[in-house]
């Protein structure tokens, strides 16, 4: 009948299940991370009481047989990318299900930027074995903290922001939903990846020989080596959203500009994140400070997330939340 709207329900119930199932995945990957960050910190914990000062990154002249640790750390980055595999076919058929692209309401978005947050992981991941082996799996401990908001923003957006597969209403119905809201979750995902590792900067302290807890984690200078080269990348794309964001709505409500809330929160991020590139660059704000900086921008990103889309009225109260 013409005007009503087509849903695939067969499409949509096997997103969900997808959606669940990779969920499950990467909850069983963190668990695995954990176990090779905890046993890294017993060896590393060893390793400084007998003198040594901690775990090398070199490579190593032979091959020696793998340890449960790494054993550990391989397997979860298999499930990872199989998690991967299996959350970005929901979004496919969430897409397909509905006709449009799969980022119309809280739930859709939420699950795009953990997606663009675990692919950006591995990418890391990928990217560090140029470094050397060693230099890789010391990245590779600190999985568990990339995972662990993935797993919590993906149980909110599939328990309390979840909506049911259905068509966007008419001010969303543009092609700047595609262009507009793909940036914004792609930067939004990288930014997720940034902050966790300027937190473990933080966490791990100046210190050079360290034990408990913080001995597994990577040095400071990769840590902080990963949240500037991620955020360099995302922070262009955020500023592309902001802008083709401000073009729709031109389009859509006849001016560039309103100091709507969503619009008002994303330039403060927008904001934060230049100012921590500016500090990386400065002197004296190179470490803590600029850390701190690129934490507080991330903890902006998720004020405008949730705050913004569900509890301020605005022209951007778009959650679809049921």
């Amino acid at each position: 009948m013409p005007g009503v709207a087509i849903v695939n329900e067969t499409l949509a119930t096997y997103s969900d299940y997808a959606y669940r199932t990779a969920m499950v995945i990467y909850l069983f990957a963190m668990v695995l991370h954990l176990g090779e960050y905890a046993r890294d910190r017993v060896a590393a914990s060893a390793l400084v009481a007998a003198g040594s000062g901690g775990p090398s990154v070199d490579e190593p002249a032979g091959r020696p047989p793998r340890s449960r640790a790494e054993r550990f750390g391989r397997t979860a980055v298999a499930l990872t990318i199989l998690g991967a595999l299996l959350h970005a076919s929901s979004l496919v058929l969430r897409g397909a299900a509905v006709y449009r692209w799969p980022w119309g309401n809280m739930y859709e978005f939420s699950s795009a930027i953990c997606l663009v947050a675990v692919v950006g992981w591995l990418v890391v991941l990928h990217r560090s074995r140029r470094a050397g082996a060693g230099r890789a799996a010391q990245l590779r401990t600190i999985g568990s903290f990339v995972l662990l908001p993935v797993v919590i923003l993906m149980f909110l957006a599939g328990t309390v922001l979840y909506a049911n597969a259905a068509p966007v209403m008419p001010a969303l119905r543009s092609y700047w939903l595609a262009i507009h809201v793909t940036a914004a979750s792609v930067s939004g995902g990288m930014f997720l990846v940034a902050g966790v590792a300027s937190a473990l900067f933080l966490v791990r302290g100046t210190a050079t020989d360290v034990t408990g807890y913080k001995a597994a984690l990577p040095a400071r200078d990769a840590l902080d080596r990963v949240a500037y080269r991620v955020t360099v990348i995302a922070f262009p794309i955020w500023t592309f959203a902001i802008m083709t964001g401000a073009i729709w709505a031109e389009a859509a409500w006849g001016r560039f500009w309103g100091w709507d809330p969503k619009e008002t929160v994303a330039f403060v991020a927008w904001v934060v994140y230049a100012g921590y590139l500016h500090a990386r660059a400065t002197a004296g704000w190179r470490t803590g400070r600029a850390a701190w900086v690129n934490v507080f921008g991330f903890a902006v990103m998720l004020f405008n997330l949730f705050f913004v889309n569900l509890v301020v009225a605005g022209f951007h109260s778009y959650a679809g939340v049921n």
